[in-house]
């Protein structure tokens, strides 16, 4: 019987059961997302704090099936997703569940939840043809902000009507959410404006590189939202 009262010792660790990706930190990253802390991630799976940090602070941390079982119901998720084995798929390959409600969100609900950053789309008409690309955002002043390349596809929104949606996706409940936003997207070319912005904004371009120095605004004109929830 698997001992989940305290960390094991890396020659311990049964072979060939090191998760793939980073472990501790999707561990983290999904008891945040719920709000607990790790004593009540504890409480929940039966076994210890301190093994919990362990998970959570070594990269090299590989526990067992049935603990890794019990950890994923603690955190309301699966041991595939907690061990990076949807890694490279695209959020939804799940089964829908078998009593799903669909709920309007109000605009207190969807500028909460834009508000926690991340990843989002924008989708405008370029060339004659819809364009929809994701870029990393923040949220300025209840206005979506981002960087990007002057010659990029989100810069061709500038001056123009467009849409931004962000959204999660909970594959392991078969749940989420998605906000939509739309706006005039300009450019912010004051220097206090750029330095403030830059201050402020939770994210930076993941894609990296030089020149994503054009910062872009959306002011929001409508904000709605719809949510999937279980039941």
């Amino acid at each position: 019987m698997t001992d989940r009262t305290s960390p094991r010792h890396p020659a311990q660790e049964a072979p060939g059961t090191s998760a793939r990706g980073d472990l501790g930190r999707r561990i983290e990253r999904r008891r945040t997302e719920l709000g607990l802390s790790r004593a009540e991630v504890a409480f929940r799976a039966g076994m210890s704090e301190e093994y919990v940090a362990h998970l959570e602070e070594h990269s090299t941390a590989a526990p067992d099936a049935g603990t890794l079982l019990w950890l994923a119901g603690a955190l309301r998720t699966s041991p595939a997703e907690l061990g990076g084995g949807h890694t490279g798929l695209p959020a939804g390959i799940g089964r829908a569940a078998r009593d799903p409600r669909l709920r309007e969100l109000d605009e207190e609900e969807c500028r909460e939840l834009m508000s926690s950053h991340g990843v989002g789309r924008i989708a405008l008409s370029g060339d004659g043809a819809p364009l929809v690309v994701p870029v990393n955002y923040s949220v300025v002043d209840g206005a979506v902000v981002f960087r990007t390349h002057p010659d990029s596809v989100p810069a061709q929104g500038v001056g123009r009507e467009v849409a931004f949606e962000i959204d999660r996706v909970d594959d392991a409940l078969s749940q989420g959410w998605s906000v939509l936003v739309r706006g005039t997207a300009h450019a912010v070319t004051d220097a206090d404006e750029v330095s403030r912005l830059t201050a402020r904004a939770y994210s930076t371009p993941w894609a990296g590189g030089e020149g994503r120095d054009l910062w872009v605004r959306i002011v929001p004109d409508t904000v709605t939202g719809r949510r999937i929830e279980v039941w």
